[in-house]
């Protein structure tokens, strides 16, 4: 990796979300951007690194519903109830996408995902569950970067429905 494509302006932001959080008017959220030296790339890594609650850290997942890319924003705590994302979309088939889809679609590995600053437009669904929180912990596009956000504001900044599709505790 090149100096330039893991360090926007120190952050350790992923210069693709970088520029997109300026587009968006949130250039001030590059300096909230936190790198860690152990990757983050799962929910639990993240929480342990960051300090916070696990269900405070929030997932970008890419599913493919018919075949077509969809993100599903889930809080860290919980599993994405695949029949309810069917049920949400009309999908007749909601599978987990395969790494190079997820890279295709979004530009970023698994584990760095960010929850905007995608390279294609794709549909979002956020779960309410991220509602819970103040503050949420997201990827800022690399493995080893999160930043944090009011959840409200990121799921309007990542164009995403609120739903229910979290699994069901029994």
């Amino acid at each position: 990796m090149t100096t330039a494509a893991t360090d926007a302006e120190g952050s350790g932001a992923h210069p693709r979300f970088a520029e997109a959080l300026r587009d968006l008017g949130l250039g001030d959220v590059i300096s909230q951007v936190r790198r860690f030296p152990e990757a983050t790339r799962t929910a639990v890594e993240a929480a342990a690194a960051i300090g916070c609650e696990l269900s405070q850290i929030c997932k970008s997942l890419i599913f493919t519903a018919d075949g077509v890319p969809v993100l599903v924003l889930m809080d860290g705590a919980s599993r994405v109830d695949l029949d309810r994302v069917r049920e949400e979309l009309g999908a007749a088939k909601v599978t987990r996408a395969k790494a190079d889809v997820v890279r295709e679609t979004t530009g970023y590995a698994i584990g760095g995902v960010p929850p905007f600053g995608h390279r294609t437009r794709t549909r979002v669904l956020a779960d309410r569950s991220l509602l819970d929180h103040t503050l949420v912990w997201a990827a800022a596009g690399t493995p080893y970067t999160v930043f944090p956000m009011e959840p409200k504001t990121l799921i309007a900044h990542a164009g995403g429905n609120l739903v229910d599709v979290r699994e069901r505790t029994p």
